[in-house]
């Protein structure tokens, strides 16, 4: 029987389990970089912004890096990484920079913080699907009022990721993002597809539904292949634009690997 998420013990009350604490240098750059594109006007509009990377892993490398990229958009970014582990804790301690960077122990429940801004990347993969929504919730109810969550999972060395993005009122954007020289077809990303959505890959179901079309734009683009898998990526979207999908992002964003989409094209 799956566990369900419970209070580690501790002062902190940490809500959650340990994850395998899997990291690696630049394993979330795709993210970090559609967060600093997509989500800039976002984090320079924020009152106070607090940004929490939840679940780091067994080294602060990932966290660090979030800091230096989000400060070049916005010198005054503050940066909390939490983990239960309170070992992972003292190796963040060992590269802080308070306040600007910090690491803390907690869980779902945030340790008290109040961010406007939550990266969880590689965090649910453990729990079910009941308790990954369980966990939308609670991360959820901690944030800054208008505050965003960017949920995912990625490979070990970042060239196949996916997350969603959620507010208040629920899961807003579905965003995959990958290396295009990576891949033999787009739905190679599948694996990594995040909890709310990985077991939901089966026809039928609107994320499968969305693979298949983007597999069948990929053949279509192969003329395109010539000039490279970027340039087959780009035409991959664009196909899928006409094709009628709720694509929210542009030519620009393509060329980073990624499409984000209407989280309503992917919906269980």
């Amino acid at each position: 029987m799956a566990r369900k998420p419970r209070l580690a013990a501790g002062r902190a009350r940490a809500l959650g389990l340990p994850t395998r604490g899997t990291t690696n240098p630049n394993r979330l750059r795709r993210v970090d970089r559609w967060t600093t594109g997509t989500l800039s006007g976002f984090l320079l509009d924020a009152a106070d912004p607090l940004v929490v990377d939840l679940g780091y892993g067994a080294t602060p490398i990932t966290t660090v890096e979030m800091a230096s990229r989000l400060r070049a958009v916005r010198a005054d970014v503050r940066v909390l990484g939490l983990e239960i582990d309170q070992d992972r804790v003292d190796a963040g301690k060992a590269v802080s920079d308070p306040p600007w960077l910090d690491f803390r122990r907690g869980g779902f429940e945030l340790a008290g913080a109040r961010p406007v801004l939550l990266r969880a990347f590689n965090v649910l993969r453990q729990y079910t699907e009941e308790q990954s929504f369980e966990a939308w919730d609670t991360m959820l109810s901690r944030m800054a009022p208008g505050g965003l969550v960017v949920e995912g999972t990625c490979d070990e060395i970042g060239r196949r990721c996916t997350w969603v993005t959620l507010s208040s009122d629920g899961p807003r954007t579905f965003t995959l993002a990958l290396k295009p020289s990576a891949i033999e077809v787009p739905s190679d990303v599948a694996e990594r597809l995040p909890k709310a959505l990985i077991h939901k890959n089966v026809p039928g179901e609107r994320v499968h539904a969305l693979l298949a079309e983007l597999d069948a734009c990929w053949a279509t683009a192969a003329p395109f292949a010539p000039f490279g898998p970027r340039a087959r990526w780009v035409e991959s979207a664009r196909l899928l634009v006409e094709r009628g999908w709720p694509v929210l992002d542009d030519r620009k964003r393509w060329r980073l690997g990624e499409i984000t989409l209407d989280w309503a094209a992917v919906a269980p």
